[in-house]
């Protein structure tokens, strides 16, 4: 998908969703559709601490690069672009690991589960590990 044309882009993404609508596990679903993003290790284009200057989740797409927060923030609008989820709780943090100095962007969804955090898929919030520190937390709406 993300070495194809913006409009062919495009076109999936919305596969993507109406796929969510449907399948038995959509959170493993949209992990799988965003895991493969080109990954950069940091997005200027993206402040996660600005949200009213986010672009939108199609400025995003047709950019095509996506850091460990825009990918996130892309899972977030996914689901909340269905009507599976549109009344779902769904949150970005951005937790620090203390311990293994290492910044995570999770999406936790319902606060049931968590996606963002393991290459595997969503997991249990109760099968997170480590000492985290919450140093931002957002709470993902309808993109604009």
């Amino acid at each position: 998908m993300f070495n194809q044309s913006v409009d062919q882009r495009l076109t999936e993404w919305i596969n993507c969703r109406n796929t969510l609508e449907v399948i038995e596990d959509p959170l493993q679903y949209v992990w799988d559709f965003w895991h493969p993003a080109p990954f950069i290790p940091y997005n200027k284009n993206i402040d996660p601490y600005f949200k009213r200057n986010w672009p939108s989740p199609w400025e995003i797409i047709a950019e095509n690069k996506y850091d460990d927060f825009t990918r996130a923030l892309m899972i977030s609008w996914t689901l909340k672009l269905t009507k599976k989820f549109n009344q779902s709780k769904i949150e970005i943090k951005t937790l620090v690991d203390s311990e293994h100095e290492r910044e995570y962007n999770l999406v936790f969804v319902d606060d049931n589960y968590v996606i963002n955090y393991s290459d595997n898929g969503p997991v249990s919030v109760l099968d997170l590990i480590g000492s985290f520190r919450l140093q931002n937390l957002i709470e993902v709406d309808t993109p604009r």
